[in-house]
């Protein structure tokens, strides 16, 4: 199954042809930021529909508004990703030029903001699809985990064939919605066409038609705050630098430029035109909106757009409706891209789990990518898939990492103008410092924004879930430390002095096969002292083993150990230390005979006694523990039939192929 889902492993060296070339990298990175596009003027007319119908005047210089900060963050990401193309992004940025407690926020608020990320998008896309499709709806929570899955399932066999995948929809939904709007505005202003949203005729029912003073500022930001989820997933890039090809920063840095590009003419082309079609957009149309039908059921911006551009032309309609929905689906994608790579860096900085910075059997860090989906799914299920809950949680942490690391810009420039003598170097930093000012301003009001219009709605959600993080990374690097730490003491505490003997212990329970290969192997170790030790749990048993051991031929003493309780483990521990307390320089090592089974719930039958005395030995100091391995029949079977389907631990990263077993 894993192979049928994942495919065969990649060998290490293979590793060069899975990087991504800028066709490739484009919509991997930026169908996250692509499919912001998509809701985010929706978010704009949706905040703004408060205020009546004047308010929507405000759209464009909103949208307008949105735009300038995407084009001061792209350009200030562009000289993130020459600056530090190692991937670390703006966690690398802040830890080296602000110190380890703003770079772990930053990684805090980026990681929770991954997360969002797939449950937003996916939520998202059920919602559309859902509009359409009424029993998607019905059961929205299930589609969302079903595709949450299968974007996972995709990224497990590796970046670059997840690449190709969603290369397809990005383009599509970009060149879709660009020919959409650009036939939208010829037919207005050449061809001079009257055209209208199927919402232009209806009134709105807003509480006040007029707001004046701080609340209509107050609005505006809001509106402004919700439009800039646009800007979301612009952040990858800079944290996906090792995915490019090389020239890599250059590659990182054009992509960064497409993406910006993009995204701004379709967020001002959407907004554009949906203000001059009169397009409305609230929370609940069967009390906002007059004049609606029985049974209306109201289109997104883009498909109201779609609707009144294409008119009879009803396959231009549906296929603007079909890449939206798939944009939004594939939008997780950036985020199983941003996500495993920046959690490798963590773990190699010793703030998350190791295991994080393994790549998997195709070369992608198959840890980060599970934890990923996990974590979607269960935020996805806490909301029941609800977008208007999850969309309050979002862009929080992005905002987060934009500000600190702007910030951290501004003082690696600063940093290195001080020993810069060169005019035309000192003038290139005095620009990139400008223009990280710029974004580091920018970015700081809008944080601001979003926490006043945000908090009380949910983002304190994603608040106490970033200090959550924050306060276990930092938990697990001082775990890390600690154990660092202690080793080195007891490196240094080492004399190298050889145990005095060797004490074996060969735990006997019966006169079977088992018994015997661990009793004949724990003579092959040569020990000092060899003994057999059986706990008497029940008299009748133990006079017949002790009776056949008599009986044999075998050399061993066999030592009866009383267990008035009929325990196994204590007794044995009992016993090993007294020895160690006897003799301080022997090691003791216990062998214990174990069956090797092929079935799940053959486990369940043997080996119980064996796992909890294993587990209680090794708190032992000076203790050694050595299972002996009976393979039974079923073992043998399942053996023969994986030998050409499963691959030993760490086989791809030694250059082995297990294709290559015979």
């Amino acid at each position: 199954m894993k192979r049928l889902l994942v495919g065969r492993p990649f060998r290490s060296e293979q590793l060069g042809s899975t990087l991504l070339s800028k066709r490739i990298a484009l919509p991997v990175f930026a169908s996250d930021a692509m499919s912001s596009v998509a809701y985010a003027p929706q978010e704009i007319f949706l905040v703004l529909s408060v205020a009546g119908l004047s308010a929507y005047a405000m759209a464009p210089w909103v949208g307008l508004a949105v735009a300038v900060v995407m084009v001061v963050v792209v350009a200030s990401y562009r000289q993130n990703v020459h600056a530090y193309p190692s991937g670390g992004g703006d966690y690398e940025v802040a830890t080296v030029n602000l110190g380890p407690n703003a770079g772990l926020t930053v990684a805090a608020a980026l990681l929770v903001d991954y997360v969002l990320t797939v449950a937003v998008s996916v939520s998202s896309a059920a919602e559309n699809i859902g509009s359409a499709v009424p029993f998607v709806h019905q059961h929205k929570v299930i589609f969302c985990v079903v595709g949450i899955v299968l974007i996972a399932a995709v990224n497990l066999r590796g970046i670059r064939e997840s690449g190709v995948l969603m290369a397809l929809p990005t383009y599509a939904f970009i060149v879709g919605v660009a020919a959409m709007l650009i036939w939208g505005f010829v037919q207005i202003y050449l061809f001079g066409t009257d055209l209208r949203a199927d919402t232009a005729d209806y009134t709105l029912t807003s509480e006040t038609d007029t707001l004046s003073g701080l609340a209509m500022v107050f609005l505006v930001a809001r509106s402004f705050s919700s439009g800039c989820a646009a800007l979301t997933g612009v952040e990858a890039i800079s944290n996906g630098v090792p995915a490019f090809r090389k020239p890599k920063s250059r590659n990182a840095a054009t992509t960064l430029l497409m993406l910006g590009g993009f995204s701004i003419a379709l967020l001002m082309g959407i907004v554009l035109l949906a203000e001059r079609l009169h397009a409305k957009y609230v929370m609940d149309p069967s009390s906002e909106l007059i004049g609606i039908p029985d049974g209306y059921q109201q289109k997104s911006v883009i498909t109201q757009i779609a609707d009144a551009v294409f008119g009879n032309f009803h396959a231009g309609f549906y296929f603007i409706a079909v890449v939206t929905a798939l944009i939004l689906l594939l939008a997780a994608n950036t985020a199983f891209n941003g996500f495993p790579v920046l959690g490798s860096v963590l773990a190699q900085d010793r703030y998350l789990p190791r295991q994080l910075h393994t790549r998997g059997d195709r070369l992608a860090f198959s840890n980060g990518i599970v934890f990923l989906a996990l974590a979607a799914i269960a935020f996805v299920l806490a909301f029941d898939g609800e977008v208007t809950s999850l969309i309050q949680l979002y862009i929080v942490g992005v905002f987060v990492s934009f500000t600190l690391s702007q910030t951290g810009m501004v003082r690696h420039w600063t940093r290195l103008l001080r020993t810069e003598t060169d005019p035309a170097a000192r003038a290139r930093m005095q620009r990139s410092r400008a223009i990280n000012g710029i974004g580091m301003v920018l970015t700081g009001l809008v944080l601001v924004v979003v926490l006043i219009t945000k908090f009380t709605a949910g983002a304190w959600i994603a608040v106490v879930a970033m200090i959550a993080l924050f306060v276990v990374m930092k938990l697990i690097h001082r775990h890390y430390a600690s154990v660092e730490a202690e080793l080195e003491r007891a490196a240094a505490d080492d004399d190298e002095v050889l145990p005095s003997r060797t004490h074996s212990i060969v735990l006997v329970s019966s006169m079977l096969l088992p018994t015997m290969r661990a009793l004949r192997y724990a003579r092959a170790t040569r020990p000092d002292v060899l003994e057999a030790v059986t706990v008497n749990v029940d008299d009748r048993s133990t006079r017949t083993l002790v009776s056949e051991w008599d009986a044999s031929d075998i050399t061993v003493p066999l030592k009866v150990i009383a267990s008035p309780y009929r325990e196994v483990t204590r007794p044995v521990i009992n016993y090993v230390r007294r020895i160690r307390r006897e003799s301080p320089r022997v090691v003791v090592t216990v062998f214990i005979p174990e069956y090797v089974v092929g079935h799940w719930w053959e486990q369940i039958l043997h080996n119980q006694s064996a796992l909890r005395l294993k587990t209680r030995l090794l708190f032992e100091p000076g203790v050694m523990v050595t299972s002996v391995p009976w393979q039974l029949d079923s073992s043998d079977r399942l053996a023969r039939r994986g030998e050409h389907l499963y691959s030993a631990p760490g086989d791809t990263r030694r250059g082995f192929d297990p294709t290559d077993r015979p």
